[in-house]
């Protein structure tokens, strides 16, 4: 066990806190499997690292909720390093985003039985905002990586969609094994790119773009047109 040490200094005292952090998620991960993910396996795996219930409360105030984001996190971190093997630039746009969410997919396979649990914890309703909000940090990751600089609509309509498709497909692979979340993806990025297509041919600003031209004629007459 370590004591976990008095620092004054707030840079030492917060390496300490991110060392120990990740030294309590791999005590969790051990533990997870049989404690479940929970207050209780949050007390173990802290108690492995020798840290008070005080401690504790101080290094993960939200329990079995920051843990689980620690581990998303980390999983996240494992997938784009992943990444930075490939060259997004000699990829087509589908295949870009196939190869980023299989990534991030096989991550999540490190300790299987540990993410089940966490998965099962996310699941929860109470636990809805915490997991669309990882998911959604996820997609821009993964949008980021596949070369997306977007600042308008398409910024958020992008990642919306890949969250749609992130969390069932991670699930998928989880608890259905790889072919089946591999063959949910395929299907989704092409229902994707059949919208995009369809999408690129219309013109969504025509009805705005009508209305204020009628309004300016209804003020200013002929003037406007």
């Amino acid at each position: 066990m370590t004591e976990a040490p008095h620092l004054s200094n707030s840079g030492d005292s917060r390496d300490w806190a991110d060392r120990m952090e990740q030294a309590v998620l791999d005590a969790a991960l051990e533990r997870a499997a049989d404690l479940g993910w929970n207050a209780r396996m949050v007390r173990a795996a802290c108690e492995a690292n020798g840290l008070s219930l005080g401690d504790q409360e101080l290094l993960l105030p939200n329990g079995a909720r920051d843990l689980a984001a620690l581990l998303w996190r980390r999983r996240d971190d494992e997938a784009m390093a992943t990444l930075a093997a490939v060259d997004p630039a000699t990829l087509k746009i589908r295949e870009r985003i196939a190869r980023a969410v299989s990534a991030r997919l096989e991550a999540g396979m490190a300790h299987e039985a540990a993410e089940k649990r966490a998965a099962g914890f996310l699941a929860l309703p109470t636990n809805a905002d915490l997991a669309a909000g990882l998911t959604w940090a996820t997609a821009d990751r993964l949008w980021r990586w596949a070369g997306d600089r977007a600042t308008d609509w398409n910024h958020y309509s992008k990642r919306a969609i890949l969250s749609g498709i992130l969390l069932p497909a991670m699930t998928m692979r989880l608890f259905d094994g790889r072919e089946p979340a591999d063959g949910f993806v395929a299907r989704r990025i092409e229902n994707v790119m059949s919208f995009e297509k369809w999408k690129a041919g219309k013109d969504f600003d025509a009805p705005i773009r009508k209305l204020t031209e009628a309004l300016s004629r209804m003020r200013y007459g002929a003037r406007a047109s």
